[in-house]
């Protein structure tokens, strides 16, 4: 974009297969309000060839981001050593993008646009991600969070965090990306680098954990808390549903 800030999304092939998750990502873009721009700024990172394949049949910005040794292709459920895996190599390859001076919208592809996010971030935070349960501050380290949301800001601070963050894996083995950050989201590291995390409301950034209730403020709805690709593509096509139908009873 102008200001340099790049919408980022992964996936693998059981995500990008036909009529399934990609297909209705994409389409949310189209469906939403103003949103149908920011398709000229999304970069789908694809993580294995078929994913990448795929991705340059439906989309102009395609990256394949290859892992020696291991097979990111099929559907990996949660918390099996191949997904932890995954979401490692994410944080990895994010803090990349925060190197060559790139600001970021991280988005899993289960996750619905309905609203130019920008518009509800915060002015003053280096780092801001949504949240599985909101309590009502920006600042409050006992918020939630959620990996699968995420906006980053290019700095020397935002390099050094994802740097801490991905190195933290070895500290807390067998624990995924979104666990550890729980863990070190209060680290006395993160208070000498001086990064500013705030934490995105619910009511704006919502999810299957802590839905937003108000289709007239609502920019993204996650499928968290829902474990599995069948349910996950159930539960996003039913919400855009949803939102075509608020969209069609607006008064013009």
């Amino acid at each position: 974009m102008v200001d340099n800030t790049v919408i980022l999304t992964t996936l693998n092939e059981a995500w990008a297969a036909p009529d399934s998750v990609l297909d209705i990502f994409l389409e949310s873009f189209r469906t939403g309000e103003c949103t149908d721009g920011l398709l000229e700024h999304l970069v789908i990172v694809a993580l294995d060839g078929k994913a990448y394949e795929r991705c340059k049949s439906m989309h102009p910005h395609c990256y394949a981001l290859k892992t020696e040794g291991v097979d990111f292709s099929q559907e990996k459920r949660f918390m099996t050593e191949d997904y932890l895996k995954m979401m490692w190599r994410r944080i990895d390859f994010l803090r990349v993008v925060l190197e060559m001076g790139y600001d970021f919208i991280f988005t899993d592809t289960d996750i619905l646009w309905f609203r130019n996010p920008s518009l509800f971030f915060y002015p003053d935070g280096d780092f801001q991600i949504a949240c599985d349960h909101y309590y009502g501050n920006p600042d409050d380290l006992g918020n939630s969070p959620n990996g699968g949301f995420n906006y980053a800001r290019s700095s020397n601070r935002t390099i050094e965090f994802y740097k801490f963050w991905y190195e933290s894996r070895e500290k807390y083995p067998g624990k995924h990306d979104q666990d550890v950050l729980n863990f070190i989201k209060g680290d006395q590291h993160l208070r000498d680098i001086s990064l500013v995390m705030k934490f995105l409301p619910t009511v704006n950034f919502g999810g299957l954990c802590e839905p937003s209730r108000d289709l007239n403020k609502v920019c993204t709805m996650h499928t968290n808390c829902c474990i599995g690709l069948t349910g996950k593509v159930n539960d996003l096509k039913v919400m855009l549903e949803d939102w075509r139908l608020y969209r069609a009873c607006r008064p013009a």
